[in-house]
């Protein structure tokens, strides 16, 4: 299983070089991945860590391509509906080429109403929207010429480019933890982003999720992966508002419950697992990724 983090690039001042470090100590620690969050414009009244100091990912994920050279770079997630597709289909398939094709997407519907309205975004469009731009992605990145029409765009006669450097495309995980999310990610993804959830109910989305798999006749098996806080104890408690957490499964405790929890969600198929280490200092964020390096990769590396 891999293992990787969640830059903090939202949540507290903007520090460039304090960023750097972290990718930069995650890309030297051997840590498989560094992940990017997707929010715009979010509610005053909303108590949710990405309200403030959060620069956008899709800036921040070309930044990334050129500051390190090995580590994966995920979404966890694009909001499809917010912006539109073709444009955002371009600038991934751009990153891709300039990160020599360590680009992983992840993307999802959207959940929060109130950033909807903000930007003139029908909330009951956000399915629809973001279905199209899933079939938009997979088209525009195998297909140079592509013809395809959708109930938004017509493609005929024109040239996408850049293609993206990894074939046939980047791997396009679809998040949510709903049945329709399931049935989203059988339709039109290579796999499951699953979001602090619990290894039970992991377990029981990825049963769901395979079912899903096979009666949409896809062949082989969908990837699966997860995004999930960690809180070590000695490390982070202290310096967290908890309230930024609550209502979220966190992976906690001292080191070896967290290794223990790990392989249950590896046991159960997961083969990739974002961790959220924004809730904390940058001291404590260098620490966490030490430790992931150290003592929680060893174990469900492979």
């Amino acid at each position: 299983m891999k293992l990787g983090v969640c830059l903090p690039h939202y949540g507290r001042p903007i520090e460039v070089p304090r960023m750097l470090e972290v990718a930069r100590r995650a890309e030297e620690r051997g840590l498989d991945s560094v992940w990017v969050t997707d929010h715009v414009i979010v509610p005053t009244q909303t108590n949710v860590i990405y309200r403030e100091h959060m620069l956008d990912p899709l800036a921040v994920l070309p930044w990334l391509a050129g500051v390190t050279h090995r580590i994966a770079l995920g979404t966890s997630v694009v909001i499809l509906p917010y912006r539109s597709p073709i444009p955002i289909a371009k600038l991934l398939a751009s990153v891709d080429v300039l990160s020599g094709g360590r680009l992983i997407v992840g993307a999802a519907i959207g959940w929060l109403e109130g950033e909807f309205d903000a930007l003139d975004v029908p909330f009951k469009e956000r399915v629809s929207r973001s279905e199209e731009a899933l079939e938009l992605f997979q088209t525009l990145w195998t297909q140079e010429h592509p013809t395809l029409e959708t109930k938004r765009h017509r493609l005929h006669d024109v040239t996408f480019s850049p293609m993206p450097l990894q074939k046939p495309r980047p791997p396009l995980y679809v998040g949510g933890n709903s049945e329709k999310a399931l049935r989203r990610v059988a339709r039109f993804g290579d796999g499951w982003h699953a979001t602090a959830t619990t290894v039970e109910a992991f377990g029981q989305g990825a049963e769901t999720m395979r079912r899903f798999w096979k009666d949409a006749g896809r062949e082989g098996e969908p990837a699966l992966s997860l995004r999930i806080p960690i809180l070590i104890d000695g490390v982070h408690r202290a310096a967290v508002d908890m309230s930024l957490i609550r209502g979220r499964h966190v992976i906690g405790g001292p080191v070896a419950k967290i290794v223990e929890e790990l392989r249950g969600y590896q046991a159960l198929g997961c083969q990739h697992i974002a961790l959220e280490v924004s809730y904390s200092t940058y001291p404590a964020i260098l620490e966490t990724i030490d430790i992931i390096a150290e003592r929680l990769r060893p174990p469900v590396a492979g």
